[in-house]
């Protein structure tokens, strides 16, 4: 079964203004537990319990594409609505030149630069959001969605779709780490490659197997947890081509070299820690009013100063992405909505259970 895709009339009758996404605060199991009791103030600051969406049950949920979704032609339907075109033009005073632009024309090498592809994914997620909002029935539709999550840099959209923090801020963090992430990547010679056929203990062997060949500073490691038959690994370059050459032996199907910059989410990433540490605390996070489940930890967090701390981790921490899909559904999600570029994510859930029901939003 392949995933559905939404078809979005054009031109649109029914507009909606870029105002606020919904208020709606996520519901307690227990309605006597009101906000006002989860959390406390210690001096100046106001300390939230982290806890607080510990027992979420999640019906409706809204998944953000991550880097490698990006395509040349992305952005093109959300001209259609003013809302959503109007956060490209806001884009472009925060970032300095026209990311429309090469979103629609740009040549693919340029989009595909971690400091062009994170913020171009971004925007267009949630100018998706944007496009679903004006389409009859679109805002019923993101008023039900009471859980959100996104595929690295996709933790960053869902973010803001929980309103953890303004669109703006939002976009000033993701040109921030893709700067920050580049510039790590710059430094040392590494490189991610996407291993297909083979389980995560499988996958695991075949990094042992290639480390025991190269020296530490080539050491490779798994990164993307993504789903059954599909592991990113990460490292050295020279550690990724070993795992090329050994991963016949190991009865892989297949491996594809990944188009980015660097071994992301190892230590390799270190150097991007700090600016990214420094941003994050300059920036003003709330409390989201729906469980934003974390790629670190595959948890929802609710306390600020925790998001922060787990937003800086993630760059150097594999993401957690099969155990988040799986956890959703065993939690009881019903239904998905993939906002953005490609449709990687609907690929992933299907892989996890075929039966999942998920549409598309493309902008």
């Amino acid at each position: 079964m392949s995933a559905a895709s939404l078809a979005l009339p054009s031109p649109l009758s029914s507009l909606r203004s870029n105002g606020p996404l919904p208020s709606r605060r996520f519901r307690l199991t227990n309605p006597s537990r009101s906000r006002v009791f989860m959390s406390v103030s210690v001096g100046s600051q106001t300390v939230v319990d982290d806890a607080l969406f510990a027992d979420y049950k999640p019906t409706s949920a809204f998944l953000f594409p991550g880097q490698g979704a990006q395509a040349v032609g992305m952005g093109k339907e959300a001209q259609n609505v003013p809302a959503a075109a109007e956060l490209y033009k806001k884009a472009n005073n925060i970032l300095g030149f026209d990311l429309l632009d090469v979103c629609i024309n740009g040549h693919k090498e340029k989009l595909d630069s971690t400091v062009l592809s994170q913020p171009a994914i971004y925007v267009t997620s949630l100018a998706a959001v944007e496009l679903l909002r004006a389409h009859e029935g679109g805002q019923q539709i993101i008023d039900s969605v009471d859980v959100t999550c996104g595929l690295s840099l996709g933790e960053y959209t869902a973010l803001a779709f929980a309103e953890a923090f303004s669109f703006e801020d939002g976009l000033k963090l993701v040109k921030l780490r893709g700067e920050a992430m580049q510039e790590a990547a710059d430094a040392a010679k590494s490189a991610m490659v996407s291993i297909i056929g083979l389980d995560s203990e499988k996958v695991q062997q075949l990094c042992d197997a290639a480390n025991q060949e190269v020296d530490v500073a080539d050491k490779v490691q798994i990164a993307n947890y993504l789903c059954p038959g599909n592991y990113a690994v990460s490292g050295g370059l020279k550690g990724i081509e070993a795992v090329e050459a050994k991963a016949k032996s190991f009865k892989a199907r297949m491996t594809v070299r990944l188009a980015v910059a660097g071994a992301f989410h190892t230590s390799f990433m270190d150097p991007a820690v700090s600016r990214l540490e420094a941003a994050l605390a300059a920036t003003q996070i709330r409390t989201p009013r729906i469980p934003v489940i974390s790629n670190v930890d595959a948890e929802p967090h609710a306390d600020p100063e925790t998001i922060k701390k787990i937003l800086a981790r993630q760059v150097t921490s594999p993401v957690q992405w099969e155990t988040t899909v799986k956890t959703l559904l065993t939690k009881g999600l019903k239904k998905s909505y993939e906002l953005g570029p490609g449709k990687v994510i609907a690929g992933i859930l299907k892989r996890v259970d075929k039966s999942a029901e998920i549409e598309n939003i493309v902008a």
